[in-house]
């Protein structure tokens, strides 16, 4: 098909310049020359270069005198029938070059835009195993292959993109990571090269199917190698920021444990001791040591009570009982279980006449508005006001509860809500364990809201937290 659109455009070039126009040789050559560049442009020399011949052909015996005829009369048009050709055929061939050039960019550009994709891909997975299990179909998918597989010698076992297929031998993946050579058998359309990390090499990758390039064949292990080394390294970062992280903890917990058990405890030592002895003690004193005693293990059980709940919340271990709720009663039920700690601080409770139900489990809550008003009376002077105040805003239900103390530094107002985590400031002069607010976000959290925190420091503090509202016609969520 191909040979007779050349032939066509040929005739078609006589026909018009035979029959229809009437115009000189140059002219002629140059439109001959223009469709042999089109054909070379298109389809390559194996076109161009019969088609010159032919066309060379043409020119002699329809326009070079005497037409009709292969014999030329004059020298010069011998000169410009051999022009004509050489012109046609050096064209052809710069064409071709162009072409093929062309064509060579465009793969390149591919591959290119193959290694990208590619290179997203690997970069999205942190773990090694889970990396090395999804390379295989990466690879597969970016690269045309029928089947692909990696071997890592540390794990000693081929990664497939299907586990059925055997195209790809683990011997030779075996002995390409260990030769660090790469191989490509185009009968066999197999193709293997190590991952090299520098000058030395972590595993190998093969390709059975249509193969890529050996340049780009290299840079897919290349890429596959960096990709689990930087898997590896965030694995070991990872172990080593838990590892600080527990001992940080640890550290804390040790502190919080030694600090705030032991003093109830002492006390409560010191009372009973006192009153086993055999000094003679008023009733006005006994009863101020029983009181002691008392209190003190309340706080005792209280400080027990908040590490059980923040197991608890850690492990999900806590099933919420969601129902639509007003969040009157919860803030009540809150200040009457804090009155002792508020027994300084006035609260003001400022509530709109009308507020519409959002869905909580009102125990829950109301350990939140206990925390947070506990921790507003620790931080604050005594006879300082506190604030409770709740509104609609995005479809949420946001209540607060602002204090007038020292406030939170901006360097630590991302770290209030950390477990054991105190204030730098206010750590040896207020009694606590850091768990209030780490307990009071876990729950808030597990209702699907969140919890923020703005402060001033001098000015106070304000903590705020957003419910969903219940739907209109709700009646019980679980």
């Amino acid at each position: 098909m191909r040979s007779l659109v050349c032939a066509g455009l040929l005739g078609l070039i006589v026909l018009v310049y035979t029959k229809i126009l009437h115009v000189n040789n140059t002219t002629v050559a140059v439109s001959f020359l223009l469709a042999i560049l089109a054909v070379a442009a298109a389809w390559g020399l194996r076109y161009s270069i019969p088609m010159s011949i032919v066309a060379a052909l043409c020119f002699n015996f329809f326009f070079l005198p005497p037409v009709k005829t292969f014999t030329i009369a004059e020298s010069q048009n011998w000169v410009a029938l051999f022009a004509f050709f050489f012109s046609s055929i050096l064209a052809s061939n710069l064409s071709e070059r162009a072409r093929r050039q062309t064509e060579e960019a465009n793969l390149r550009r591919r591959d290119v835009e193959r290694l990208y994709g590619f290179t997203q891909q690997l970069l999205v997975s942190e773990n090694v195993v889970e990396l090395l299990k999804k390379v295989p179909e990466y690879v597969k998918e970016f690269f045309g292959g029928l089947h692909a597989a990696i071997y890592i010698p540390a794990k000693d076992q081929p990664y497939r993109s299907d586990s059925e297929r055997q195209e790809i031998p683990l011997e030779e993946l075996r002995d390409a990571a260990a030769r660090s050579e790469t191989r490509i058998d185009r009968e066999r359309r197999l193709a293997i090269a190590p991952l090299r990390l520098g000058t030395r090499t972590v595993g190998s990758v093969g390709i059975a199917g249509e193969l890529p390039s050996r340049e780009t064949l290299e840079a897919i292990g290349s890429l596959i190698a960096i990709a689990v080394e930087r898997a590896r390294a965030i694995e070991n970062l990872t172990r080593t920021e838990a590892g600080r992280e527990s001992e940080r903890l640890r550290s804390a917990l040790l502190d919080s444990v030694t600090h705030e058990f032991r003093t109830p405890l002492t006390a409560i030592k010191a009372s009973v001791t006192t009153l086993r002895s055999a000094a003679k003690l008023s009733q006005e004193d006994q009863q101020d040591l029983l009181a002691v005693i008392e209190e003190e293990s309340d706080r005792l059980n209280r400080l027990v009570g908040e590490a059980v709940e923040m197991a608890q919340l850690d492990a999900r271990e806590v099933k919420l009982d969601l129902r639509p709720e007003q969040i009157r009663e919860p803030i009540e039920a809150a200040m009457a279980e804090a009155r002792h700690a508020l027994s300084n601080h006035p609260v003001q409770v400022r509530l709109p006449e009308r507020m519409p139900p959002a869905l909580m489990d009102a125990g829950w809550i109301k350990k939140v508005l206990q925390h947070l008003l506990e921790n507003a009376a620790k931080y604050s002077p005594a006879g300082s006001p506190i604030y409770v105040s709740a509104e609609v805003r995005n479809d949420r239900l946001i209540t607060s509860v602002a204090d007038r103390g020292a406030g939170i530094d901006d360097l630590e107002r991302s770290m209030v809500f950390d477990k054991f985590y105190r204030g730098q400031s206010q750590r040896y002069r207020v009694q606590g364990t850091g768990m209030g607010l780490a307990i009071v976000k876990a729950i808030v959290e597990a209702h699907g809201g969140r919890i923020e925190v703005t402060s001033q420091l001098g000015q106070g503090s304000v903590f705020s937290f957003g419910l969903p509202l219940a739907p209109a016609d709700a009646s019980r969520v679980g």
